[in-house]
């Protein structure tokens, strides 16, 4: 019996969860489309605008994590935000954090910023993550993308993502 409950539990969660999956979304690029060279380094090199929806329950904070997986070491991050507050549903185009008590963590540069698309060849896919938290993280600033994951592990109640392309040209 306690199998049974347990296998109707993970279903009912699941199906709990799917009722309120977060949704994240730009307006100035569509899933899977490319990012205006604006937001690259080979325009002004400043973050796209975001906008979520559908709040999970439980969250207290938001995290955004920017990566490019199709770089050589498979994982070269571009930003990373946390700490977001909660009420926030959307980030504006070129957002400076730390305005609103959102944290900057460091990216691959070893830099606490945004720092755009810029692939040596070919075209890479970015996908910028958005993690609801039921909690805000009280961690050390200027984390890296490992370890804000670190620091979410047992507090993530939502993930949405968006992912564009870009080849330099």
């Amino acid at each position: 019996m306690k199998k049974l409950s347990s296998w109707f539990f993970s279903i009912t969660l699941l199906a709990a969860t799917s009722a309120h999956a977060l949704t994240l979304t730009s307006p100035d690029f569509t899933e899977g489309s490319a990012i205006p060279s604006k937001y690259t380094c080979q325009g002004a090199d400043i973050s796209p605008a975001f906008q979520w929806s559908i709040i999970p329950p439980a969250t207290e904070a938001y995290a955004l994590i920017a990566r490019d997986p199709d770089a050589p070491n498979k994982n070269w991050v571009h930003w990373v935000i946390y700490n977001i507050p909660l009420g926030t549903t959307s980030i504006p185009e070129g957002y400076q954090a730390k305005v609103d008590g959102t944290l900057v963590g460091k990216n691959s540069w070893n830099q606490s910023t945004y720092q755009g698309p810029c692939p040596q060849s070919g075209t890479h896919h970015y996908r910028f993550e958005l993690y609801a938290l039921d909690q805000a993280l009280y961690v050390n600033p200027d984390l890296t993308a490992s370890q804000l994951e670190d620091a979410m592990a047992g507090h993530i109640v939502g993930m949405a993502s968006i992912t564009g392309t870009y080849a330099k040209h």
